[in-house]
């Protein structure tokens, strides 16, 4: 028979279950803890800030009350991995020949890592309590961050990330919830005081305030989520950023605190360690799936992912990847022969994009592609 509460010293046994498992920490809260999260969640989507991402729209109800998800919870465990890098990401952007993935997805997917340690953990729980559990990593309307932070694992920094105190903003945050009623934890106050650094340092000025993001503006969401075309003015911002964004989490002062991962599944492999520009543009689509197989990346597609790579080429001003840019203006997506253009533009001499844009502006069917031929005519009023 389930047990109304937890046995004593259940949450010593938890923790050290969790450190076994290589998880950072663990904490618990209750689901009424999420407060006044779930008023901000509805703010957010009602003023459009989550672009594209129709699935925060869809599951909002669930999203912003774990007690709609599962009525039954009675305590939610928060549980960190860290996935600290052992040197600067913001390094390689200074190498605008290469691209610069996000920390988090150099390495294997983190949520099956995540999610493979969550489920023994919750064995372990259930077994020692005889209640149910379900397992949460990021893939189903919970809001981790602030139940993260109303169990005490951290706080919601100014760039709205988790922020530990020992593992500074490189955290993946996973959660249990269960029938057991277990003592929860004293919330983490904020330590941000009055650093701004992960505000200032956005190249597309994302955070309207602190504690606030559109985003619309966000490279990491422009990146990854994002299914269109990429707005011209966030085009020369994103650099040689072709997945992802580490910037406003790479100057937390609080990483200081941060070990490098001991997790050898996110440790970076040869195909995603700042790749050349180079390797990645003649990508089709079943080497594409090869390279980047289980990593975050194959989840983004192929068109979408070369469409980021074209933006980082033409940001180059390296002339010797006119050729393979210029292959990819027959490409059978529009998404990729869009930035080609934008990207030949960019790098090639005037006679050569004039061929070009003779040979393909007026045999060009979608619209979009079209449009940026026409851009690059206002710019060269000889074409």
């Amino acid at each position: 028979m389930p047990k109304d509460s937890a046995p004593p010293n259940l949450k010593t046994a938890l923790l050290d279950k969790a450190r076994t498992l290589g998880l950072s920490d663990l904490r618990v809260t209750e689901p009424s803890a999420i407060g006044a999260a779930g008023d901000r969640l509805l703010q957010f989507l009602g003023e459009g800030r989550h672009g594209d991402m129709e699935w925060m729209q869809t599951a909002a109800d669930r999203r912003r009350d774990p007690r709609v998800l599962w009525p039954e919870a009675r305590s939610i465990l928060l549980t960190g991995l860290s996935y600290a890098p052992g040197d600067d990401p913001l390094e390689n952007l200074a190498r605008t020949h290469h691209g610069t993935i996000s920390v988090y997805a150099q390495g294997r997917d983190y949520h099956d890592v995540l999610k493979k340690k969550l489920k023994e953990l919750a064995r372990f729980l259930a077994d020692e309590t005889g209640c149910s559990v379900k397992v949460f990593t990021d893939t189903a309307p919970l809001m981790e961050k602030p139940l993260a932070a109303a169990s005490g694992l951290g706080w919601q920094g100014k760039h709205t990330n988790l922020v530990s105190r020992i593992d500074g903003s490189w955290l993946f945050l996973g959660a249990i919830l269960t029938t057991a009623l277990i003592e929860p934890d004293a919330s983490e106050i904020d330590h941000c005081g009055s650093c701004t650094r992960c505000l200032d340092i956005c190249p597309t000025a994302a955070f309207p305030a602190p504690y606030q993001l559109d985003a619309r503006r966000c490279i990491a969401y422009l990146t990854i989520e994002h299914k269109g075309h990429i707005a011209p003015e966030f085009r020369g911002p994103m650099g040689n950023r072709i997945f992802g964004c580490d910037d406003c989490l790479a100057v937390c002062p609080w990483n200081k605190f941060a070990q490098q991962s001991r997790e050898a599944k996110f440790a970076a492999t040869d195909a995603t360690r700042n790749p050349s520009l180079a390797d990645l543009l003649p990508l089709e689509d079943a080497a594409f799936r090869e390279r980047f197989a289980g990593t975050p990346i194959k989840r983004t597609g192929r068109d979408r992912f070369i469409r980021n790579v074209l933006i980082a080429a033409g940001n180059s001003g390296d002339g010797s990847l006119a050729p393979a840019v210029e292959a990819l203006l027959t490409d059978a997506s529009p998404l990729v022969r869009a930035m080609a253009v934008w990207a030949l533009h960019r790098l090639t001499d005037l006679n050569r994009f004039q061929g070009a844009y003779a040979r393909l502006r007026h045999h060009e069917p979608d619209p979009a592609v079209g449009g940026e031929w026409d851009d690059a005519l206002k710019v060269d009023r000889t074409l």
